[in-house]
């Protein structure tokens, strides 16, 4: 029994050593894994802070990197507004350029394509010859005038401006019939001969040689009223002067020999067109179209037809040609 006994607890005492030895080791063994462990996330650690250091270092050089970049675009969109300023005011310019020699070539245009001969002085200062004629006419219509059995001729250009002053008269009850227009240089120099047959050196004072009378150029007209015939003489005296007095000039007319003129007797009836610029300048100031130096008088052809007047600030001279 005694043998037993000490047999048992030699095995017994040998288990516990086992035992223990196995625990020891599991311990040892834990210890060493959490150990490895712990040097991993030691090392994830350095190499995540590394890398988040690195990515910090990118994103400050990637910052600078952009904020240069912005400062450098922005200081190019300034150069790029500048020039195009710049370029849009010189744009601008040419322009201007292009648009004050349209304006030059046009008013060139507008001057080669009228007639130098519409403002020209005719009463014994300048000639028309034989060959002239408005470049296009036309037959007025027998109501506008005295006599309708005969053919009137006016510049085509001239009608428009006439027709609104027989109709605007005809409006306010004023009684204006035309008895005389456009005058061929043969027809006035047969009516000259006539007159001269009759009154000798006299015709002088109120008849124009040929090639010397306004109504070759087609712009004048010769009004009576319906009750007057060619009794020009009294023509002063009816309401129908006064109200060419008055208004004939907002149609483009002018009596080209009012009281006291230097060129022919007063002559009430006789109206030529110069255009509503040159003939309102005239009605405001009281001048005479003779009595105007014929290079101020040509500033105005260039607006002869115009449907508005245009008003010109300085003055027409009162000087004599």
């Amino acid at each position: 029994m005694p043998c037993y006994n000490v047999c048992v607890k030699t095995e017994t005492s040998r288990k516990i050593t086992i035992l223990l030895a196995l625990v020891a080791l599991i311990f040892a063994c834990g210890i060493g894994y959490l150990g490895y462990q712990n040097y991993q996330l030691t090392q994830t650690k350095l190499s995540l802070e590394t890398e988040l250091t690195n990515t910090k270092q990118d994103f400050a050089s990637t910052t600078q990197k952009l904020a240069s970049d912005i400062e450098a675009f922005r200081e190019l969109l300034i150069a790029t507004q500048s020039d195009k300023v710049s370029a849009e005011q010189d744009i601008r310019k040419q322009k201007e350029v292009l648009d004050a020699i349209s304006s030059t070539l046009g008013t060139y245009e507008k001057l080669a394509n009228t007639d130098r001969e519409l403002l020209a002085k005719y009463s014994r200062v300048y000639f028309l010859n034989e060959n002239y004629t408005p470049k296009y006419s036309i037959t007025i219509p027998a109501p506008y005038t005295y006599e309708p059995e005969k053919e009137k001729m006016i510049m085509a250009e001239v009608w428009p401006f006439l027709q609104k002053l027989l109709d605007d008269a005809k409006t306010a009850n004023i009684d204006l019939k035309i008895i005389s227009a456009y005058r061929s240089f043969d027809t006035q120099g047969k009516l000259k001969s006539a007159y001269t047959v009759t009154y000798g050196i006299g015709s002088n004072k109120f008849s124009a040689d040929q090639g010397y009378s306004e109504h070759q150029l087609g712009t004048t007209i010769d009004f009576t009223t319906s009750k007057l015939a060619a009794s020009f003489y009294t023509f002063e005296k009816t309401a129908s002067y006064s109200w060419l007095m008055e208004n004939a000039y907002k149609y483009g007319f002018i009596l080209s020999y009012p009281k006291k003129n230097g060129y022919y007797i007063f002559e009430p009836w006789h109206w030529r067109f110069v255009g509503k610029s040159l003939a309102l300048r005239l009605h405001d100031g009281n001048k005479n179209f003779y009595d105007i130096p014929q290079r101020e008088i040509n500033e105005y052809l260039i607006s002869i037809f115009e449907t508005e007047p245009k008003v010109q600030i300085a003055p027409l001279s009162s000087s004599t040609r």
